[in-house]
């Protein structure tokens, strides 16, 4: 079986890991932290970087940063992971589910601002696939009724709009380091700090709640329990595993477009012939090969087309189901349909798209897809 995905190791995580077990410190927010904070924070001028345990948890601190309350209202993509909601639902926010273009699955700036009222207070864009959202159109509507944006940059390390990387041009940005992304710590996960009223407190919050970090920087004689918080950060053993890969985050990306490129170019035949829909890439956006996925025509073409690749030795898999579906939340939507998220979470097919995919796995999956529409 060709799986969906397969870590990637670099060859330096294990000397990393031998590294920070034996330096006498393994806790968090020691060298190998700093040395990945330093890393996003040259390379993609973000303004303040904290590594969390994972992309939930970096959400989770958003969402206390900007003093969620109850009632308060929050706009999100449908077409989404459960966390991006979850974030907010825990500090008592209403959650207003925004539908995706026609086209792609990011959130359509259109549909935006016709659920903004009064208690509106932040909309989370997701940048799915890695494929940017139109930021300066939402930027604009943000500042226009006085929101903050959070990007929920999951999947979209290394990617950019307009030659902005993602994850720099809202307020606040999360990533994810999930065995399942293109930059991997098992979890794993970022905050990006970029409005920097927020970069003294987001520190206290990562800490849980204490000056603990300003302390060791010598900038307090002691240190307490200052503001809300909890135990957001990794040990040094997550970040030393994370280090190694950012090291080769080039040959990584590469290797990840080619096998992009390479599905791209092969199943486009298809597409022509109006059997399946492709990725689409805005303009605006760049391709940073997290996820390659196929759009058939209808959910029982889908399936089929599921159990045909597997069938062959090949897994491939579905994305989300729309929140607003949920079984969580279909009795609290009030809203109208989302057509287009539904769209997305019947029809759309994700392909095996890992670093050490070969060249003969790549044919024999499009040779069998091939086949399936023959």
């Amino acid at each position: 079986m060709i799986p969906f995905n397969k870590p990637y190791l670099t060859g330096k995580e294990a000397d990393y890991l031998y590294q920070a077990v034996y330096s006498g410190k393994i806790s968090g927010n020691g060298l190998y932290t700093k040395k990945c904070q330093r890393f996003f924070e040259e390379n993609y001028n973000f303004h303040k970087t904290l590594l969390t345990t994972s992309c939930t948890d970096a959400l989770e601190m958003c969402s206390i940063l900007l003093n969620i309350k109850e009632g308060d209202e929050i706009i999100i993509p449908s077409y989404t992971f459960v966390s991006t909601a979850n974030a907010f639902v825990l500090r008592g926010a209403v959650i207003k589910f925004a539908d995706s273009y026609p086209d792609n699955p990011n959130i359509n700036p259109k549909e935006i601002e016709k659920l903004i009222t009064p208690k509106t207070k932040v909309i989370v864009v997701v940048h799915y696939a890695g494929i940017a959202c139109d930021m300066d159109v939402i930027m604009e509507v943000a500042k226009k009724h006085n929101l903050y944006v959070v990007e929920d940059a999951a999947q979209a390390v290394d990617s950019y709009y307009k030659k902005q990387p993602l994850g720099s041009i809202g307020h606040l940005a999360t990533f994810s380091f999930h065995e399942t992304k293109n930059i991997i710590s098992g979890e794993g996960g970022m905050l990006v700090v970029n409005d920097r009223q927020f970069a003294n407190r987001a520190e206290i919050i990562w800490e849980k709640g204490t000056n603990r970090t300003a302390f060791f920087r010598g900038e307090v004689d002691k240190y307490g329990w200052v503001d809300l918080g909890s135990s957001f950060l990794p040990s040094e053993i997550v970040s030393a595993f994370l280090y190694a890969q950012l090291e080769n985050l080039n040959d990584i990306q590469t290797r990840r477009k080619k096998i992009w490129d390479y599905y791209f170019q092969n199943l486009k035949p298809l597409e022509i012939a109006g059997k399946i829909k492709l990725p689409y890439i805005p303009e605006y956006a760049t391709n940073n090969g997290h996820i390659f996925y196929v759009i058939c025509s209808s959910l029982s073409e889908r399936d089929a087309l599921i159990k045909h690749l597997r069938n062959h030795k090949v897994h491939a898999v579905f994305h989300y189901l729309s929140l607003h579906k949920s079984p969580y939340y279909n009795d609290k939507y009030e809203g109208e349909p989302l057509t287009n998220s539904d769209y997305f979470s019947n029809n759309l097919l994700r392909l095996p798209l890992f670093y050490e995919l070969s060249e003969e796995n790549l044919q024999h999956i499009v040779k069998t897809i091939l086949a399936f529409f023959e």
